[in-house]
Order: structure tokens, then C-alpha cells, then sequence
């Protein structure tokens, strides 16, 4: 079966200075992977090269088989690929359900009806209000963004990223900020995604990673130092010795 995203041979350099060198990763059909590594490593870098902020110098990007190396980020979105971002790009002088609406109606086309007013495409708020139902967010559906904490303003973002209907979904950094009485709702809520979408985690806290990714991926220096289960990864001698130290009693 074809994978849902394959990597091959991903290289990107600003200059002298190599960021991404020779990557490969393979993220299956309803993969639960993280992709972790030291600080600098090139973690959001080859997310950019994935989703097409950034063009690499040489390598592909391959979605479900079919090369998207050289299409634009919106492109790579309508093909089924979405993120979520280490800071939260959300229109805060929006509502909650005016946001997830704009992802759908984007999705949809409904955003090119201009002259139709907003509440005339009641299948486009049915779809919004039942994103922020499955994360459990109806109660705030009318709030503005700017007035949730934190941790709310997380699961916005999957709801927004969710209601693109990819086939790989790319968290960055889902649990940084949230106070650890909410991070079990970003966890609950990772737990209960579609399992037919391909999940990349990329996560520093490794009690997260530990409980989502079935896979792990380690970055060092733009390069992939060893990919295997949490259990082989804890157990590398390498990956202690650059990254894990400490943490890896967690595993």
C-alpha cells in the first residue's frame, strides 16, 4: 500500500549552511509519529519543506504516491496536508466558530460566494459547529479567540486544521504553553482523531510523545539520526547521549 507521505532524499541549504541533508521518512496510512531532536535539529524547517513554505534543493515530497515537490503550500493543503504552528495564527477578533467556518468554507469553495451573507451556508456551519463538537469546544463556539486560555486556543487550531479534511496532519508543538491541567484535553482529543489520517507529531515533551507516537523519528542537525518504536528509541545509545539524557525514564 502506498504510504500517505514519503520523504526521499530531502536536502535544503541557505548558503554554505546544509539545514535539511538527505532526509528520509515514510509516515504511513493512520501513522502515529513523532518527529523529535535537539534544539536547531531542523524539525520545523523540513515541516516547511513538507508543506511547501519552503522549496528544497533537491529531494521530493510525495502525497499518497503522487510527486507535490514543487506545488505551492495552498495546492499541498487542497491535497491533504495541514498544520498546526508552535504559535497559534488564529483571528482573534473572530469567534471560534467563525474561524473553523473559514477553514470549511475555504475547503468547500463557499469562501468565493462573497454575495451570499455568512449564515446563508447553513451545510458549511452544520460542518463547523460539528468540528468543535467532536473537541469539544461548542460551549465556545460564540466566544471571540482572544478570550480562551491557552489550552482552548490548541484544540481551535486542530479544529480549524481538521475541518481541511487532510489525509497527514502536522503537529507542531500541540502541547507547548498549555498548562499541564489542560495538556490531557490536547492528548484526549490526538487519541480520538480519525485513524485513517497520518499523524507527525513534532514535540518536545517527551510524556507527550511517549503517549501518542507509535514511531519516532530522530532529528540531528538536519539529518536523521535513527528512526524505531519508543522502546527502541529510549534504549539508543546515541539518542541518550544528544537528546533524551534524563527523559529517557520516561519510557
Amino acid at each position: 500500500m502506498t504510504a500517505a507521505l514519503e520523504i526521499r532524499g530531502l536536502h535544503k541549504s541557505f548558503g554554505a549552511l546544509a539545514v535539511t541533508r538527505d532526509v528520509n521518512l515514510t509516515l504511513e496510512r493512520g501513522a502515529r509519529q513523532a518527529l523529535i531532536g535537539p534544539n536547531g535539529a531542523g524539525k520545523t524547517t523540513l515541516v516547511n519543506l513538507i508543506t511547501g513554505v519552503l522549496q528544497p534543493n533537491s529531494g521530493q515530497v510525495l502525497l499518497d504516491g503522487e510527486d507535490i515537490t514543487r506545488l505551492s503550500q495552498a495546492k499541498r493543503t487542497r491535497r491533504g496536508i495541514a498544520r498546526t504552528f508552535q504559535i497559534n495564527q488564529l483571528f482573534r477578533g473572530l469567534t471560534v466558530l467563525e474561524n473553523v467556518y473559514l477553514a470549511v468554507a475555504e475547503r468547500t469553495g463557499a469562501c468565493n460566494k462573497l454575495w451570499r451573507p455568512a449564515g446563508a451556508e447553513r451545510a458549511v456551519i452544520a460542518e463547523a459547529l460539528a468540528h468543535l463538537d467532536s473537541l469539544r469546544l461548542a460551549d465556545d463556539a460564540l466566544k471571540l479567540v482572544r478570550e480562551l486560555p491557552y489550552g482552548r486556543l490548541r484544540l481551535v487550531e486542530i479544529a480549524i486544521a481538521l475541518a481541511l479534511r487532510p489525509k497527514v496532519l502536522l503537529l507542531d508543538e500541540p502541547a507547548a504553553g498549555v498548562p499541564s491541567s489542560e495538556s490531557h484535553l490536547i492528548l484526549d482529543v490526538i487519541a480520538g482523531l480519525d485513524p485513517d489520517i497520518a499523524i507527525l507529531i513534532i514535540e518536545h515533551d517527551m510524556d507527550v510523545v511517549f503517549r501518542v507516537a507509535k514511531r519516532i523519528t530522530v532529528l540531528v542537525q538536519g539529518a536523521v539520526l535513527t528512526d524505531g518504536t519508543p522502546a527502541e528509541i529510549v534504549a539508543d545509545e546515541r539518542v541518550r547521549a544528544v537528546y533524551l539524557g534524563e527523559e529517557a525514564r520516561h519510557g
